[in-house]
């Protein structure tokens, strides 16, 4: 399907030269361009000047999760100004911000959306179910209102209301899949009358297949149209980091010899979870209860790993290196190799001391140990999914889980600006 055009054809209100600073960074390199504004780096073939920022808005991503050294952020947060965050939840990035916007969910706002993932099996209504509660907003209410205290409402709506944006994006899909050879139905009798359609069975997908085929008539997105090991675009950039061809890198961490490893020897993984998707549905509580151990994220470790530690499933255990320290719950199993363990990403943020540097994520947010460097000069992505921690059976008093809880109320402040808890 379509969306909204990123070009409005108004022009900004600031159309200047940004004093040499870059318009734009990576999104994994936030975090050290709050750290060092001003500082130029390498990305894909161009250079990049850290912009100094002083405020910054977020809506529908929330930082304080994807984010890799939660402590290296926290003190990096510090350097802003003001911090918006625009969401439905109170997410760990909700707590860190000065202002919160509250969003709507999806059951109280019309839209519409694909199904099927990667498949877009069709195309499904999904009505508005109740009125926004309390204060909530949609998001295109909230940047409209924005937009109309600098005069900018109509380059933001384009001159449409929230229905007819609905349609427009409907009718784009519906042209789209004209072209190959899948009817729709008009908006009307889609939204009112069947509010769902599946397309038909295609045929089988094989990637490349008409490059393998035709390979002069249907040449690939590269340099030369052909499957690449050698480029020559990303040889000609220099860096030493990522060559014109594959390469083995010495990691910056890395068990069985590797630096560090004596001090912290376990090669923690961080990758996706096989019970939800990312974060989504980790502040369910009835749904987080079905695989918490000890009412923490999971800590999965090898059956040798844990006998030499005194620790059993079921335990809870600090996972701890240079850059923080977080609790889960232990899982000892035969499946992985020793020396390796695994938190897998998604779970939320719980500081034992908000906004406290170092403090105890009580829950265990393995971004809490994650590196926050760039993958290399060309991407300047996360480097999260490898991290070298040491494991110790926890024997202090446990601590209450605290990244689920909603705001508190703060009363010894200022009556004219009552502030909310971050904690």
């Amino acid at each position: 399907m379509s969306g909204f055009s990123s070009v409005t054809g108004v022009d900004p209100i600031h159309n200047g030269s940004y004093n040499g600073y870059s318009s734009y960074i990576p999104i994994a390199r936030i975090v050290d361009c709050l750290e060092n504004p001003g500082k130029t780096i390498d990305f894909n073939g161009h250079k990049v000047k850290y912009p100094e920022i002083k405020m910054a808005i977020s809506c529908g991503s929330n930082l304080f999760h994807q984010h890799q050294d939660r402590n290296r952020m926290i003190k990096a947060w510090r350097n802003l100004e003001t911090y918006v965050s625009i969401d439905h939840q109170w997410t760990a990035s909700c707590r860190f911000a000065d202002i919160v916007l509250p969003a709507t969910t999806t059951y109280e706002r019309n839209d519409i959306d694909s199904f099927g993932n990667h498949s877009n099996k069709g195309i499904i209504a999904m009505k508005q179910i109740v009125e926004p509660m309390f204060e909530a907003k949609d998001d295109f209410d909230i940047f409209r209102e924005l937009c109309s205290r600098f005069g900018r409402e109509e380059a933001f709506t384009g001159g449409k209301t929230k229905m007819e944006w609905i349609e427009e994006i409907y009718n784009g899909a519906r042209l789209q899949g004209r072209g190959i050879g899948v009817r729709m139905p008009n908006f009307v009798k889609f939204w009112e009358e069947e509010q769902f359609i599946a397309f038909p069975e295609g045929t089988e997908w094989v990637r490349h297949s008409a490059f393998r085929k035709e390979p002069d008539l249907e040449p690939l997105g590269t340099a030369t149209g052909l499957i690449e090991i050698y480029c020559k675009t990303i040889a000609d950039m220099g860096y030493d980091d990522c060559q014109g061809h594959p390469m083995w890198f010495e990691k910056v961490e890395r068990s069985h010899g590797g630096p560090k490893s004596n001090k912290y020897p376990l090669h923690m993984q961080s990758c996706h979870p096989n019970y939800r998707l990312h974060s989504q549905l980790c502040s369910s509580d009835d749904f987080r209860g079905t695989y918490t151990v000890a009412g923490r994220e999971p800590c999965y470790i090898s059956s040798a790993d844990a006998a030499a530690r005194g620790i059993k499933s079921g335990d809870l255990v600090r996972v701890f290196n240079d850059r923080g320290q977080v609790l889960a719950g232990a899982v000892v199993t035969d499946d992985y190799k020793a020396g390796v363990c695994r938190i897998e990403e998604g779970a939320w943020y719980s500081p034992l001391e908000g906004g406290k540097p170092g403090t105890l994520c009580t829950y265990g947010d393995p971004n809490v140990l994650t590196m926050d460097i760039g993958t290399s000069k060309l991407a300047q992505a996360t480097s999260a999914h490898t991290a070298l921690v040491e494991i110790e059976k926890f024997t202090g008093k446990v601590p209450a889980v605290t990244g689920f809880s909603g705001p508190t109320e703060v009363n010894d402040v200022n009556p004219l600006f009552p502030a909310m808890d971050i904690a």
